[in-house]
């Protein structure tokens, strides 16, 4: 599974995991998470060296917005 594809079937768990934090996956793990996406970047770097690493961020709920 692509790290986009794992983003978007595990969405809801990861918001509520995460909240205002940047995540780093490799092929559908979640690896590191910080509020800075440099530091989950060079940890999961450290983790897997050769591994494509893919950031996102996930959004508080106040910074969420719902469309009607």
């Amino acid at each position: 599974m692509k790290p986009h594809e794992y983003l978007l079937k595990h969405s809801q768990k990861l918001s509520e995991e995460y909240p205002g934090k940047y995540i780093a996956v490799v092929r559908d793990k979640v690896v590191a998470a910080s509020r800075s996406a440099m530091v989950a970047f060079k940890e999961a770097k450290e983790k897997y060296p050769k591994g494509e690493i893919a950031i996102f961020y996930m959004p508080t709920d106040e910074e969420t917005v719902t469309l009607l």
